[in-house]
């Protein structure tokens, strides 16, 4: 019994780097240029510089063995780049990105709200005095995960609600309350993840800083499938 369970589990590694092989392959044969959608537009449209740029970020520009290592090494390392941290030095005047829940969490607003204003704990006061100088009634939409609850972005919108004043909803009371129950910003963010995921360890500490920059995002247009946003 024991040999069978050893012969098995030796074999989950050709399997799995088979798999992860399998997958690098069809996003590599699939049709269309990376690079150019995440610059959202046509080759036409994008500047060749920006183009070469983006692809020389991605490691397109690399041969084929050494994209598939840095790419099994990141998931063996659960680090798909989708962390704030790969954006803190400008890369270029325009910046088109797309995420997992905050992207539909803007355009979702953007359908219901004259004004959209984009913030977090980096940005709280400035967001927060951007919306009350508006001098009308807010909302504040979380992003959430998969269209679900998140700790996290309560804890947020309630640092938020609290400092916009006003008559709350139930909702925003909720909210209030939830982010009085912590003693700091990371202590609600590790609340809400996996004790045992370390992979976003560093993210945690950087995201839970407050009021670290002044700049007010504002969403001004869809142009196409993506979301403009500009600073207010």
């Amino acid at each position: 019994m024991r040999t069978y369970i050893a012969k098995r589990l030796l074999l989950i590694v050709p399997t799995l780097l088979g798999a992860a092989t399998l997958v690098f392959v069809i996003m590599r044969v699939i049709p269309g240029d990376v690079a150019l959608l995440i610059l959202g537009g046509d080759q036409g449209q994008i500047d060749q510089k920006q183009l070469d740029a983006m692809r020389q970020q991605l490691g397109l520009d690399q041969p084929l063995v050494v994209q598939f290592g840095t790419w099994l090494w990141g998931v063996l390392r659960f680090d798909f780049g989708n962390s704030p941290r790969d954006f803190l030095e400008p890369k270029a005047e325009t910046l088109i990105l797309t995420t997992t829940n905050g992207t539909r969490a803007i355009v979702e607003a953007a359908a219901d709200c004259d004004v959209v204003f984009v913030g977090s704990l980096l940005n709280l006061e400035a967001v927060a005095a951007a919306a009350r100088e508006r001098g009308e009634d807010m909302e504040v939409v979380c992003a959430g995960v998969d269209g679900r609850f998140a700790l996290d972005d309560a804890y947020c919108a309630g640092r938020i609600a609290e400092l916009l004043g006003g008559e709350r909803t139930d909702g925003a009371e909720a909210a209030v309350r939830i982010a009085r129950s912590f003693p700091a910003a990371e202590d609600a963010f590790r609340a809400s993840v996996n004790p045992h995921d370390r992979s976003i360890e560093a993210d945690l500490a950087w995201c839970a800083r407050e009021n670290a920059a002044s700049v007010v995002p504002r969403f001004v247009a869809m142009r196409g499938p993506a979301a403009e946003i500009v600073r207010a």
